[in-house]
């Protein structure tokens, strides 16, 4: 199971980039955190805590396939780099300030969201010319479905160690210095500095002219919402059965059932086409929600949170194969940018659905709605089912001169039925 995963990392550059990107990342997976507990310790409410951590997921969710097309067009460390400093002075300000002029807040929070670097999509279009292979890419998409799982189970304990050592603020300006250093680590990474994104046509939709990746976005905002009304149903289940550390123990085994559920998924090689095998996944996904609402004791609701993960992280890393099947040609980073906007603002709509739901109905309704948002996911797939069976070609195609291996541009797999 790990074989394949240790000769990814033992391909050239593949662990620096991995790992930078993750490092890059940690502003971004902590930042609902850092934001809560900075406020609360300056006296904030939870109402205002929420509202700057709410500014800073929209704010990131719109900058994403901006800055993503920018990379497209200019290269990873023109954008990446810069970004990435920008968003952490702007958090910086955040921090040094305060909240005592909320304009000032809600323009600093909503800064260092909007100019988060892509890193993620990034990562994705660089898999191609470090790893030279499909199956290689293959996967390494399902391996980056599983660091994503650790790094955002690690990022909160990494905010709390922050908070002991120093104090919220400190939080704020280590996590954020650490992260441009990371995104320093892959933009100086040879792949990262020549890489080229292939020739594009100009539109003004850019990537989102793909029916195909069109579709793909519309169930996966619908997966953004089961994930989002979980969060908030298991609020209400450990409200009644033991309080925080119950919450904690929920969230760490959907952490923890994805995560099992990647390896095992980038564990095989896998046959046929996987617009058809997303779709079972998918199902799996909303008939592994529907146990939730027997809401038994915590040992056995752990459990079955667990299991509620397992398909995840699978489903992700399926998706990220056809997204470089259906993206046009050009708009690889900005592509891979708009599934993660678009999975972001699931999750942000199926943590305000939620709330309602859970104040009307309790927290079984609360834990119905997941269910039912996968089933929608699952319609919408098998509803455009034809257009996700003729992908507009692969986004990504290794090509580089045996004269220059580290030069790298955007490549175009066939697109053949093995995934």
């Amino acid at each position: 199971m790990a074989a394949g995963y240790l000769e990814i990392l033992r391909a050239r550059h593949a662990a620096r980039l991995l790992a930078g990107t993750l490092v890059g990342r940690l502003p971004n997976a902590t930042a609902a955190i850092a934001l809560v507990l900075f406020v609360r310790a300056e006296g904030g409410g939870y109402g205002l805590a929420g509202a700057l951590a709410a500014v800073y997921g929209v704010a990131n969710a719109m900058g994403q396939p901006l800055l993503g097309r920018l990379v497209d067009l200019y290269g990873q460390p023109r954008v990446q780099l810069p970004a990435a400093v920008a968003s952490a002075l702007a958090m910086t300000v955040f921090a040094l300030c305060g909240t005592g002029s909320l304009p000032l807040a809600y323009a600093a929070v909503g800064a260092a969201g909007l100019l988060t670097p892509p890193l993620e999509g990034g990562l994705r279009a660089l898999w191609p010319s470090v790893l030279r292979g499909e199956e290689r890419v293959h996967t390494a998409y399902a391996m980056d479905a599983v660091a994503q799982e650790v790094m955002f189970t690690v990022g909160p304990l990494l905010v709390t160690l922050c908070v002991s050592l120093w104090d919220e603020r400190a939080a704020l300006l280590v996590l954020n210095a650490v992260g441009v250093l990371g995104a320093l680590s892959v933009v100086l990474a040879p792949p990262s500095r020549a890489w080229r994104s292939a020739p594009r046509e100009a539109h003004w939709l850019g990537a989102l002219r793909s029916p195909g990746l069109v579709a793909l976005l519309g169930a996966f905002l619908f997966v953004g919402i089961a994930l989002g009304s979980i969060t908030v149903a298991s609020v209400a289940y450990a409200d009644g059965h033991g309080g925080a550390a119950v919450y904690g123990w929920l969230m760490a085994a959907l952490g923890l059932g994805a995560l099992v559920g990647g390896v095992g998924y980038g564990a095989r090689r896998w046959g046929g086409v996987p617009e058809r095998r997303l779709r079972a996944l998918v199902a799996l996904l909303a008939v592994c929600y529907v146990p939730l609402t027997l809401m038994p004791g915590v040992v056995a609701m752990v459990a079955l949170t667990a299991l509620a993960g397992v398909f995840l992280a699978p489903a992700i890393a399926c998706a990220f194969v056809i997204v470089d099947r259906h993206a046009p040609r050009g708009t690889v980073t900005e592509a891979f940018s708009w599934l993660v906007t678009t999975f972001t603002v699931g999750a942000s709509v199926g943590t305000g659905l939620a709330g309602p739901v859970v104040e009307a109905g309790g927290a079984v309704w609360g834990f119905a709605l997941p269910g039912v948002a996968g089933a929608v996911s699952l319609l919408v797939l098998t509803a455009t089912g034809r257009v996700l069976a003729a992908p507009a070609g692969s986004a990504v195609v290794a090509a580089s001169s045996e004269n220059d291996p580290d030069r790298a541009v955007e490549p175009r797999f066939s697109s053949g039925d093995r995934a």
